[in-house]
Formats: structure tokens, C-alpha cells, sequence
């Protein structure tokens, strides 16, 4: 198993013309990633790296795709993921940022009441080593094995993933959440999905400074998560009230900080690490791979 993406995967790429597209599309196939259809309006009958390129979502399910990916610029973001979800895919992944907040709201929000997962908005997507990528990640960081990861950061993401491969610990499922004020998965989505994934036997966390996620990520650990969870929480040394990166890195009212988010996920039994290259180090040491 894996959680969201695995072998069975039938990927749409909507926007794939584009630069990104084209791009990404090249990167995950060489992951292993089976892509069978590309969405441009306009761009109908034309191929991009052997993928056949369609007008419509509606048109490209005749390939049987369960899953998209979107490249398409920002104030048309939420008009493609309509699309898809009104087309019957089951798991979009939004890898556009700078989505006016208003359109994730009603996006995620129609995904969920159409029972379609929502990944991102501005996230790098979901990969399982040796099954798919629906992302922007770079393939050579990753290596099989069972360790789960949940991130609001994307290069973080990277960092600590490529530190796990060097350890000699491989990944389940990485999953990129995304770092805007409103995505469409959150911690306990994927720590949920984790804790019932057979392939995962440890999970780890990646959270930063801002908003609530890492908090309500620790009260659920508490009560529903049997693994084992290690956590790394970027902007210990942030100003106060100061915005840091990300759009969801907001501080206020004493609320986000990293000390909040660090107390809660250890009160919760979860090891924090200080620096991106102690996760790994912490894991090892406490010997809980198989």
C-alpha cells in the first residue's frame, strides 16, 4: 500500500504545455509515474513527451485517469479543478501558488462535498517511492521503505527526505500539504491515512511557524496515532509577529509560534528535532525500523 498515490494511479496533467508542465511531466514519468492524458484548451491532438494532449477533462477521461495534476496559472486554478472534480477524478493535486484565498476556499470546500481529495493549493505534491509522483519533487531523493512524511514546506521537504535516503531510510509516502492558509489536506488527513497504511511504520512531521495545523496535529496524535512520530518545526528564531515565508506562517496574538507548536507535538510523545538533519539521526537512534 501507500497512502494516496500507488501503482494504480492514471495521471491527468491539466496545463501540461506549459513550461512547468512539460517540464514535471518528463520528471514524473522517469519516477514511474503512469501519466495517461494532458489537458490545454486549444491544444487538442498535440503530444507532450508521449502523452496525448486533450481540450477538456471531459474528453481526457476516456484514458481512464483517476487522479490530476494542476499546472494552470493562478486565476484559472479553480476553474480547472472544477473541472476535474465535476469529471469524477478522485485526488487533484493543486501544485499552482498564489491562488486568490477566496478560490481555495471554494475549491477545497467543493472537493469535499464531491468527495474528491484536494491536495495543495502552492504544494509539491505527493510521491511513493517505487509506485508514483504526482508532484514537483525531485526524483533523486527519495528511496523505498516506511517511513511516512507530512510537510507544509517544500524545500524543508526535500532537506529532510534526502537526509532519510543518505541514513539508509526509505519512505512510504511523502505528501507535500502545502504552506497557504487554506489547503485542501491537513496533518490529520495524512496521519490518519498513515496510521491505517500497513507499509508505514513511522511518520514524520513538518511544520512551521503560523496558523494552528501543528497543534491540532498533536491533539490527534494523542488520541487515534499508534506509530511513532518525529517532528520538525522551522522558525524557532522568527521576530515575533513577524511573517515568515509561507502565506499560512502567520504569528498572532502568541498563537503559531514554534514553541506552542514544539511543546504540544512533545507533550503528545512526538521527538522534536531541532535542526532538519536530526530527524534522521533521531530515528536511527532510537531504532523503531524494522
Amino acid at each position: 500500500m501507500a497512502i494516496w498515490v500507488d501503482e494504480d494511479t492514471r495521471l491527468m496533467v491539466q496545463g501540461i504545455t506549459g513550461h512547468q508542465g512539460k517540464f514535471h511531466t518528463k520528471a514524473m514519468k522517469e519516477f514511474g509515474t503512469e501519466i495517461v492524458a494532458g489537458v490545454t484548451p486549444g491544444k487538442g491532438g498535440e503530444e507532450v513527451h508521449g502523452v496525448p494532449v486533450y481540450d477538456s477533462v471531459e474528453d481526457a477521461m476516456e484514458t481512464g485517469a483517476n487522479a490530476s495534476i494542476i499546472f494552470v496559472p493562478a486565476p484559472h486554478a479553480m476553474d480547472a479543478v472544477v473541472e476535474a472534480v465535476d469529471a469524477g477524478i478522485e485526488l487533484v493535486v493543486v501544485i499552482t501558488d498564489n491562488v486568490p484565498f477566496h478560490d481555495s476556499m471554494k475549491f477545497v470546500h467543493y472537493g469535499m462535498c464531491r468527495g474528491a481529495r484536494i491536495v495543495g493549493p502552492n504544494c509539491p505534491g505527493i510521491a511513493s517511492p517505487g509506485k508514483a509522483k504526482v508532484g514537483i519533487f525531485p526524483n533523486q531523493i527519495f528511496s523505498k521503505g516506511s517511513i511516512g512524511v507530512a510537510s507544509r514546506s517544500g524545500t524543508l521537504t526535500y532537506e529532510i527526505v534526502a537526509s532519510l535516503t543518505d541514513a539508509g531510510l526509505g519512505q512510504s509516502t511523502c505528501v507535500g500539504l502545502g504552506g497557504d492558509p487554506v489547503t485542501g489536506s491537513t496533518f490529520i488527513d495524512a496521519l490518519e491515512a498513515f496510521e491505517k497504511d500497513d507499509e508505514t511504520e513511522v511518520i514524520v512531521l513538518i511544520g512551521e511557524i503560523g496558523g494552528t495545523a501543528e497543534e491540532e496535529a498533536a491533539a490527534y496524535i494523542e488520541k487515534n496515532i499508534t506509530k511513532r512520530v518525529y517532528a520538525y518545526i522551522a522558525g524557532r528564531t522568527a521576530p515575533p509577529g513577524k511573517r515568515m515565508g509561507h502565506a499560512g506562517a502567520i504569528i498572532s496574538e502568541g498563537m503559531g509560534d514554534a514553541k506552542s507548536k514544539i511543546d504540544a507535538l512533545e507533550n503528545a510523545g512526538v521527538k522534536v528535532a531541532k535542526f532538519p538533519s536530526d530527524v534522521a539521526r533521531l530515528i536511527k537512534n532510537d531504532k523503531v525500523i524494522r
